[in-house]
């Protein structure tokens, strides 16, 4: 009867497990034909376009385990002067290593390997017996103490080259080339401002991961621009010594002498003291040294402005040739009062005699009469309180405070006649008197005179920078000048047998509650032969002991106007005109 029950039950659980499934069954399909649709959408999407990030990521992820790509850096132009002469190259020094596990003989090894490197015995022996795999050692060494470790023939040697920048003349021009830093980047100067054109552009090499497999490489180089500048290194080197001496002989601070040709603003010299040595820039004690003073020192140029407002004055026909008037020694105007430098009454007075005898008092009338906005004008005609635009690092505007600025007063236009409250670069004065020399043609300065890129070579181009006075005025103003060197100092910025046109200036220096009556900043600014200008020069030096500039600038601007014309071919006055009146020509010089 029991087998009988058990029958009967599971002959009824049957039919109650059927329903369960057919009750249980469109839901398994409906998630069957779900799993199918995702399954094939996922199909089909591997025939569309892959997302950009993914695709970017994949490709990485393929390349990666298949090679890797180097960047090297292309090989920096080169740096000449205007003959040809090198500034800067390139030049590999070379980081030295040791493996101690392929060393044979520490001891006699150690003394082969400190022989070449320089460096004690003892500390080559403790980096060979080592229980690292690599041991560095902290220096790097020159290309040819690379070359003799090569000929030891040692296998636990390894060398890596790195590229460095090297300045042959030393820190001659130190702070118009700049410098290139660790990073292979240029700073300063022109390294900094013709970086791009000088780096190139990047190397790059496909090195393969795959043991044994020949490696691929693909290497793109660009090297850098070559940069031909207008310095001349000769006159460079003259400058930059006859700066040394005069800071030594006079016991100033710090100094700058610029050397250009007016004719077209080459700049053939550019010398500041203090300076550096590019080769090891970083031993410099102060950072600031980097600078160049020429450009972006800003001063008070003092009595040489007088040059400027007289020539604006005569070009405006404010005043005449013949102009006069009487010096009583002090002008009380605009609630100040201006005295001349020796506090004495001159009497009558032609416009001459103002720069001869660099009275304050005859330029304040002079700017007086000429009024505010004609003053100004010309001022700004001249490039002051404007860039050069001179292609170098770093260049300031200077300052010119003018009718409607805050801290412009009425008394600004009689002090800034005299170089007071103004201030300038040498560089931007410099500029503004080459007007002058060059029959009023201010021509805009420039350093680099031809770019190298491989095969093409592209010159700079010479730009004016306008024409604040006439051809006239200019001969006037240079026939001044030249009274001023010969009747004014005493000879003391003299050259035998050539004609000079020139003007010192004396400045006192701002501090915070005026100006510092025991110091001076003296300048002079001087062209030759003042008939046919070759050469302009400016000379500035700060904190002389001798606080005149006639006593200090004038003897230095006579040494180095002595020694340029005989390294510059230039001809005396007679022999000049003993060639012109043979049909000869004199442009040709070594300039």
């Amino acid at each position: 009867m029991s087998w009988i029950g058990d029958q009967t039950m599971s002959t009824t659980s049957l039919p109650q497990q059927q329903d369960i499934f057919r009750k249980r069954l469109p839901f398994v399909v409906v998630g069957l034909v779900l799993a199918s649709l995702v399954l094939l959408g996922r199909l089909a999407s591997f025939q569309l376009p892959l997302d950009p990030t993914v695709e970017t990521y994949l490709t990485q992820l393929r390349d990666s385990s298949y090679g890797r790509t180097l960047e090297l850096a292309a090989a920096r132009g080169n740096i000449y002067d205007r003959h040809g002469e090198v500034l800067a190259v390139n030049t590999l020094e070379y980081r030295v290593g040791v493996s101690p596990n392929l060393v044979s003989n520490a001891r006699e090894d150690a003394t082969r390997i400190a022989a070449i490197l320089g460096v004690p015995e003892l500390q080559v022996y403790e980096a060979l017996t080592s229980d690292q795999l690599w041991v560095p050692f902290p220096d790097l060494i020159s290309a040819e103490k690379a070359a003799r470790l090569r000929e030891l023939d040692l296998n636990e040697i390894d060398m890596e080259a790195v590229p460095r920048r090297s300045y042959p003349q030393g820190p001659v021009g130190a702070q118009l080339i700049g410098f290139v830093g660790g990073d292979l980047i240029g700073y300063f100067g022109v390294e900094g401002y013709y970086n791009e054109q000088l780096e190139g552009r990047v190397q790059e090499r496909e090195v393969s991961n795959i043991p044994f497999e020949v490696p691929s490489v693909d290497v793109h180089e660009d090297r850098g621009s070559d940069i031909i500048l207008t310095i001349d290194r000769d006159v460079q080197y003259i400058a930059e010594s006859e700066l040394l001496g005069a800071i030594s002989t006079s016991g100033a601070t710090a100094g700058t002498i610029l050397v250009m040709n007016p004719r077209n603003g080459d700049i053939l010299a550019m010398a500041n003291y203090p300076t550096f040595d590019p080769n090891v820039y970083s031993e410099a004690q102060d950072p600031r040294v980097w600078n160049n003073p020429a450009i972006s020192q800003q001063y008070e140029p003092g009595s040489v402005m007088k040059v400027l407002t007289v020539a604006a004055a005569l070009d405006d026909g404010t005043i005449a040739p013949d102009y006069w008037y009487n010096d009583q020694g002090v002008l009380r105007q605009a609630g100040i009062e201006v005295y001349n430098w020796d506090r004495a009454a001159h009497g009558a007075i032609d416009v001459t005699q103002i720069l001869v005898q660099s009275l304050n008092v005859g330029a304040a009338t002079i700017a007086l009469e000429m009024g505010p906005t004609n003053f100004y004008q010309s001022l700004n005609d001249f490039g002051i309180g404007r860039l050069t635009g001179v292609d170098l690092e770093g260049e300031q505007s200077g300052q010119l405070h003018v009718p409607g600025d805050e801290n412009w007063s009425e008394s600004n236009l009689l002090t800034n006649s005299y170089g007071q409250g103004v201030a300038v670069t040498p560089l931007q004065m410099l500029t503004a008197v080459n007007a002058i020399a060059n029959g009023g043609l201010m021509m805009q300065p420039r350093i680099v005179h031809e770019i190298i890129d491989g095969d093409t070579r592209i010159p700079s181009r010479t730009a004016n920078l306008g024409r604040p006075i006439s051809a006239e005025t200019a001969r006037l103003v240079t026939n001044m000048m030249v009274q001023v060197v010969e009747q004014g100092l005493d000879e003391r910025a003299a050259v035998a047998g050539y004609s000079i046109a020139g003007k010192t200036g004396t400045a006192q220096i701002p501090n915070a509650i005026g100006y510092d009556d025991t110091a001076s900043i003296v300048t002079f600014v001087g062209f030759l032969p003042a008939d046919d200008p070759q050469i302009s020069v400016l000379i500035r030096l700060d904190r002389p002991r001798e606080y005149w500039s006639s006593v200090v600038a004038a003897p230095v601007f006579r040494s180095l106007a002595e020694r340029l014309v005989i390294l510059l071919e230039i001809p005396t006055d007679s022999v000049r005109q003993q060639l012109a009146a043979q049909g000869g020509a004199v442009s040709e010089i070594r300039r």
